[in-house]
């Protein structure tokens, strides 16, 4: 059986080393869109592209981080200043690993994957 979550209501979502995200739901809305974005339709389209599958994970994260993300904590600069909410933030949170992969595991793959309940 297939378990919908039909809540609209923005969640935070706990990415550890004291970075937490308030985002969407994800939905097919939000990941038709994050397909639009310049550098997901760069990175398609070009045949010559080298991208791996590595490289456009990469993409479609910041992509979709770009649409669901609407506020963030544990984010300072150099000196512990909280910084404001930015698509470059964005960005450069991203290319931090363990911010990276928790972000796919957590919200990316989580809602990507169907939770079947087994019969008795």
């Amino acid at each position: 059986m297939l378990r919908l979550n039909l809540s609209t209501e923005l969640r935070w979502l706990d990415l550890g080393h004291g970075v937490r995200l308030m985002v969407e739901p994800l939905t097919t809305a939000i990941m038709l869109a994050a397909r639009s974005d310049p550098t997901i339709v760069a990175a398609a389209g070009d045949a010559d592209s080298s991208a791996t599958n590595d490289d456009l994970a990469r993409i479609v994260a910041k992509a979709v981080a770009r649409i669901v993300v609407k506020d963030w904590e544990g984010v300072g600069d150099e000196d512990g200043k909280p910084l404001p909410l930015t698509p470059e933030g964005i960005d450069a949170l991203l290319e931090i690993w363990p911010i990276f992969e928790a972000f796919q595991t957590k919200y990316i793959a989580g809602a990507l994957i169907l939770d079947a309940e087994k019969n008795g």
